[in-house]
């Protein structure tokens, strides 16, 4: 069920923060509750969500030495806090899980899917590896089963809706020195600051709008980076089209004031040259490259 992938995704994400931010126990429904409203606004039953959530916490001693024995040249802190946390969720599913609900395959494939959306360019690979190598130690349960599944019709890409967002590479100098604003994410990666942009309203003040919001700067617009474009699962829609508009903005040099956002922690000024020791998004990289060529040229 499609419910139960998006479910997933809440639970990884949960599961990230409180890894993350070392929060006990105790906070687990808090974490649940506020990720449930986030990410799953359509949802009305996230009893699967809070099962799953606890049952991996609960069990996560037990799962770790697993990971440990089936991936013993990766300490489980060295592992990548996304991929530790997709091996714990597929991991879960693969071992304590009723197997009449959750097949071992759907487990794995689940567990694969998650670490692609969410991991790096290697984390498909090594989720599928560790689990793999678990399933076998398991006997290979399932492996002779066939699934007869109903065949949903695909809706065309050009007919997917569009959502549309508008972005911002925020760059200020401060004395000789050229700087550029970014936001870091629950997932490790300094993205750039954006958001929706409602229908009716003019892509550029929109994007001036959000910047506003969500750091507090006052930007002015100086030139067009291009668009993004992304699928993503919409809880009500299904599969939509995400369009992000990113521009080039400039702004006085000031102290950056985050707003209080899930998904994000912080905010900083990093200099030209620091660029590109930072960890972003493949899909970002474009654009800020583009955005450094400008400033280059007019200097």
């Amino acid at each position: 069920m499609a419910n139960r992938h998006l479910s997933r995704s809440v639970v990884l994400q949960s599961l990230f923060e409180w890894d993350f931010r070392g929060q006990p126990d105790a906070d687990i429904s808090a974490i649940i509750a506020r990720n449930t409203k986030e990410y799953a606004p359509g949802m009305s039953d996230f009893s699967f969500v809070e099962s799953l959530m606890k049952g991996i916490v609960s069990k996560q001693g037990d799962i770790d030495k697993i990971i440990e024995k089936a991936a013993p040249d990766w300490p489980i802190d060295k592992i990548s806090t996304v991929d530790r946390n997709v091996l714990r969720l597929g991991l879960y599913e693969l071992i304590f899980s009723d197997r009449g609900e959750v097949p071992a395959k759907v487990a794995i494939n689940e567990a694969i899917e998650l670490a692609k959306t969410f991991g790096g360019e290697t984390s498909g690979r090594f989720v599928n590896g560790v689990l793999g190598a678990v399933y076998k130690e398991l006997g290979e349960p399932g492996k002779d089963a066939v699934t007869v599944k109903k065949k949903k019709a695909e809706v065309p890409f050009e007919q997917l809706p569009i959502q549309h967002l508008g972005g911002a590479v925020v760059y200020a100098k401060d004395g000789e020195e050229s700087y550029m604003a970014f936001v870091h994410d629950a997932f490790g990666h300094w993205t750039l600051s954006k958001g929706k942009i409602l229908d009716g309203v003019d892509p550029k003040e929109g994007t001036i709008s959000k910047v506003k919001e969500e750091i507090g700067l006052n930007v002015n617009i100086i030139a067009d980076l291009g668009t993004n474009e992304y699928l993503a699962n919409d809880p009500e829609k299904g599969k939509i089209r995400k369009q992000v508009h990113y521009y080039l903005a400039e702004s006085e040099f000031k102290k950056l004031e985050l707003a209080e956002k899930p998904g994000l922690d912080d905010a900083k000024w990093f200099k030209l040259s620091d660029i590109l020791e930072l960890n972003l998004y493949n899909d970002i990289l474009p654009i800020v490259t583009k955005a450094v060529t400008i400033l280059n040229e007019k200097a």
